[in-house]
């Protein structure tokens, strides 16, 4: 990018989100100026008329799709958005997919067809989820997580290394155009021994109940988790919980030259913060 990342309007969709808010506070930390694009300030995914008002001006933006990127609408929303951005000047495009998600592809292949200036950031699955979102209820309520991981190693990124990756690509200018960085934490862990940490650092007793995907769709559909959604992560969860992401990946080190955040410094933390008080 030929500007000073200092005078950078950073567009951030999901600037509420797990993912979003940290690469916001980021950005600002970072001297950007970011725009939030939600539904609160007027942005839609699904409605294309809201976006030209959130891009316009603007010289990057952090692209996340709501529910998963690789859910059907997807590939299509974000070709389309990414097109929008290109007629409206702002070329910069980073997308936030996801490690190992073979449905994820033509999301990305979108957006390399626009013909943007683009970077991919393939993430692990969030250490987060333990504390925001669906899954902290049981943990919080009943002491208990009920998923269908299994005995599955994953190594839990941290959300905040997510985001300073973000910032420090575009703050790069064009060192990592055109490429897809994978993001993860520093050890693997199960599920089991995720929340066995998060146990010691509440100091309460924690427990992890695996089910199959399928009786973990089951129990969604219980919450009023519309039934084409329920289809599409159970799918999701028989692929992606296989065993295929039970590597480390090094983009943490390769960008920010550093190691990324342990899952037990975040569960300090998480509990330090009151996450998981009843």
């Amino acid at each position: 990018m030929t500007q000073n990342s200092q005078d950078m309007t950073l567009v951030v969709t999901g600037a509420t989100g797990r993912t979003g808010s940290r690469v916001a506070e980021a950005a600002r930390a970072a001297g950007l100026t970011v725009r939030p694009a939600t539904r609160a300030q007027g942005f839609d995914w699904g409605d294309r008329s809201t976006w030209a008002d959130a891009l316009r001006g603007a010289a990057a933006a952090y692209l996340v799709y709501p529910t998963d990127v690789g859910s059907p609408e997807a590939a299509r929303a974000v070709g389309l958005l990414a097109h929008e951005a290109m007629g409206l000047g702002v070329r910069r495009l980073v997308l936030l997919s996801s490690r190992g998600e073979e449905l994820a592809r033509p999301t990305e292949e979108a957006l390399r067809e626009s013909g943007a200036d683009w970077t991919v950031v393939r993430a692990a699955w969030f250490a987060q989820n333990f504390s925001e979102g669906p899954l902290v209820e049981g943990l919080r309520e009943r002491g208990e997580l009920v998923f269908p991981g299994g005995e599955v190693r994953e190594p839990f990124v941290d959300v905040r290394d997510i985001a300073d990756v973000v910032v420090a690509v575009l703050a790069a200018s064009d060192r990592y155009i055109g490429q897809a960085l994978t993001v993860s934490g520093p050890r693997l862990l199960t599920f089991g021994e995720a929340v066995a940490e998060i146990a010691t650092a509440t100091g309460r007793p924690m427990t992890y109940r695996p089910v199959s995907p399928r009786q973990y769709g089951d129990h969604l559909a219980g919450f009023g988790v519309p039934p084409e959604e329920v289809e599409f992560l159970v799918d999701l969860f028989e692929t992606l919980l296989d065993g295929r992401n039970a590597y480390l990946s090094d983009g943490v080190q390769q960008v920010l030259g550093r190691e990324p955040r342990d899952f037990a410094e975040y569960a300090r933390e998480a509990a330090g913060a009151g996450a998981w008080k009843v």
